[in-house]
C-alpha cells in the first residue's frame, strides 16, 4: 500500500500531499507519519520538492481533515462514529479511549493526540460532540498539527537516504518519549492552575 501512496506522490506531487493528510486526519487508514518523513526525504537539495511548500501543504491539508472531523462531531453526534467508524477503523473501544483522554485531558488531548496512534483520529470528532468553542479547538488543534507536521518532516529532510533506520527509531523510541513530554506538560499545566487558584482565594 505505502509503495501506491509514493507512486500517488510522486504523480501527483502536493495535490496528492493534501488530498492524503486530510484523508487519514478524517480517519482513512494512511500512514500519515511514515508519508510525511518519506517527503521529507524528498526536500533535501535536488530533491522534487521544497521544504517550506511542503510544510504549507500537510499542515493545511491535516488542518482541513481537522475541520471536517469536528464538524462531523458537531453536527451529527457520536452514534454517527459507531455506526460508520467501522469504515475507517475507528472501533468502539478506540472510540471510548479516545473519549477516556479527552474527558480527562480536556483540549490538551487534540494538542497531544496527534502524537498518539490511533487517538488523533477520534478527540478531533469528541471536540465537536461535547460543544467545544471552534476558536478553541482550532487553537489547540492548529499548533498541535504544527508541531506534528514539522517534526516529521524535519526528521525525513535531516535523515534523507537513512528513512527505513529512522522509522525503526521512531516506532521504538519516539511514541514513549514524546507520551512522558506530553505527561510531564499536563502535569505542569494542572500544578499552574493549581497555584493560580489558591493565590485567587482571598
Amino acid at each position: 500500500m505505502q509503495e501506491a501512496l509514493y507512486d500517488f506522490i510522486n504523480h501527483y506531487g502536493y495535490i496528492a500531499l493534501y488530498i492524503l493528510l486530510s484523508a487519514g486526519i478524517v480517519g482513512v487508514p494512511v500512514p500519515d507519519e511514515t508519508l510525511m518523513a518519506f517527503v521529507g526525504s524528498l526536500t533535501v537539495p535536488g530533491g522534487p520538492f521544497t521544504f517550506t511548500t511542503t510544510l504549507i501543504v500537510i499542515y493545511a491539508g491535516t488542518m482541513t481533515g481537522m475541520i471536517v472531523s469536528y464538524v462531523l462531531g458537531h453536527r451529527v453526534g457520536k452514534p454517527f462514529l459507531y455506526r460508520f467508524g467501522k469504515w475507517f477503523k475507528l472501533t468502539p473501544s478506540r472510540i471510548e479511549r479516545a473519549e477516556g483522554w479527552f474527558k480527562k485531558y480536556g483540549l490538551w488531548a487534540v494538542f497531544f493526540g496527534y502524537f498518539v496512534p490511533g487517538v488523533r483520529h477520534f478527540t478531533c470528532y469528541l471536540s465537536g460532540v461535547s460543544g467545544v468553542k471552534f476558536y478553541k479547538y482550532l487553537f489547540f488543534a492548529g499548533t498541535g498539527a504544527l508541531l506534528w507536521c514539522t517534526t516529521f518532516l524535519t526528521l525525513g529532510h535531516f535523515i534523507g537516504s537513512n528513512l527505513e533506520e529512522m522509522f525503526a527509531f521512531i516506532h521504538k523510541y519516539m511514541g514513549l518519549s514524546l507520551l512522558i513530554l506530553a505527561a510531564l506538560a499536563i502535569v505542569g499545566v494542572m500544578i499552574y492552575m493549581r497555584v493560580r487558584k489558591r493565590r485567587a482565594i482571598p
